[in-house]
């Protein structure tokens, strides 16, 4: 049987990015999502061309359990592919790691419109048993973790596996897992087409940043990504469960309304403020590598939640001295917030661990009295 690869220099057929995406989007078992990381198997294609601040991201799949799948496709004949596609698909990730599950429901319901929630129902019409709630607060999770696989999807990747690599270890900040997937298409005698993937590289082969503190507060950096570096994420998320499960027990706030997370296998707590679609909260973070602990208001960008953290922020003389003196002011990623930090010394010292959970207990009561009334007045007044 004879075969024509479309596309070829030999080949007047050229296969187009869109006719990719479409490819994707249709036949998403295409993909090889299993040899580049097999957790993100059985992701759901939800819609082509979402709109985010860093651009259009060309296909975008969730799996049932909340991670976030996306895809960027490329001809490699193309000047742009190659290294600056990897800028690209990196830029996409640290765009939605500052979304919620909020955020991107919005974005798809706005892509496909859609009423309702067409996101959470696409992904039920391939496994019915989601749970929403579970499912939306993975998803948030996920988001703001950067707890992705990132897929690069082309019709031939010609750029060196240590190119890109170098390119990536650049690039900590995300926990992201990375693919390079190279997809040929060959055209049949009888007009059909065959597509043979495969992975070309992958980040579990090649490098893996591990951040468990959102905006920066980078809490271990992994490179080598064997079965043992497993166990030792495994080891560190229940060291830093019981870390919070010991903060929370000795945690009293004044203000009852104020809903006390759950210990997090993660090194930061979320205190939800009342700003809608859960768009506001403090953020109560430990920085092992750095031996600090601190709290600092956070927000989902363009929501009513980031409208309420400016007017806290333009309100800094008058609350000030309400937080105690300590608190400042600071720039996180192009937007001024509130925040409050200390150095510890190692919090594996009994004493160093107990003086460590009083400061921050007190830290947070005062922040959530001081700032939570003043997110509940802002967002009242806030208009789209």
């Amino acid at each position: 049987m004879s075969l024509r690869l479309v596309g070829s220099h030999q080949d007047d057929e050229a296969v187009s990015e869109s006719e990719i995406q479409a490819l994707v989007h249709e036949h998403p078992t295409l993909l090889p999502i299993a040899e580049v990381d097999p957790i993100f198997s059985g992701a759901v294609p939800i819609c082509r061309e979402l709109v985010t601040a860093a651009g259009q991201i060309d296909n975008l799949l969730v799996t049932p359990s909340g991670l976030p799948v996306i895809v960027e496709c490329k001809l490699w004949r193309n000047p742009e592919g190659r290294r600056e596609v990897v800028g690209q698909i990196l830029d996409y990730a640290k765009e939605l790691s500052r979304w919620s599950s909020s955020d991107l429901q919005r974005e798809v319901k706005r892509r496909l419109n859609r009423d309702g929630n067409p996101l959470l129902e696409i992904v039920r019409a391939a496994q019915p048993d989601v749970d929403e709630m579970a499912f939306n607060d993975a998803l948030t999770l996920n988001l703001r973790r950067g707890r992705f696989l990132l897929l690069i999807v082309g019709d031939g990747i010609r750029e060196g596996v240590e190119a890109i690599a170098e390119y990536l270890q650049r690039h900590a900040g995300l926990h992201f897992s990375l693919g390079l997937v190279e997809l040929p298409i060959y055209a049949l005698p009888d007009g059909s087409r065959l597509v043979v993937p495969r992975v070309l590289a992958r980040t579990t082969m090649v490098t893996r940043h591990v951040v468990a503190v959102p905006d920066g507060h980078v809490v271990q950096e992994a490179n080598d990504v064997h079965q043992e570096v497993d166990l030792e994420r495994g080891a560190l998320q229940d060291s830093q469960q019981l870390f919070w499960a010991e903060f929370l027990t000795g945690l009293k706030l004044d203000d009852p309304e104020q809903v006390i997370p759950k210990p997090a296998r993660l090194g930061y707590l979320s205190f939800m403020l009342p700003a809608p679609s859960g768009s506001c909260w403090l953020t109560v973070y430990r920085d092992a590598r750095r031996n600090e602990v601190g709290v600092f208001l956070s927000s989902s960008r363009n929501t009513a939640g980031e409208y309420a953290m400016r007017v806290v922020v333009d309100a800094w003389e008058e609350i000030r001295n309400q937080l105690g003196g300590t608190a400042r002011i600071v720039d996180r990623d192009g937007r001024l917030t509130v925040i409050d930090s200390r150095s510890t010394g190692s919090l594996d010292l009994p004493e160093v661990r107990k003086n460590a959970f009083a400061w921050l207990s007190e830290r947070v009561n005062t922040f959530v009295s001081v700032i939570r009334p003043r997110i509940r007045s802002a967002v009242a007044d806030y208009q789209p």
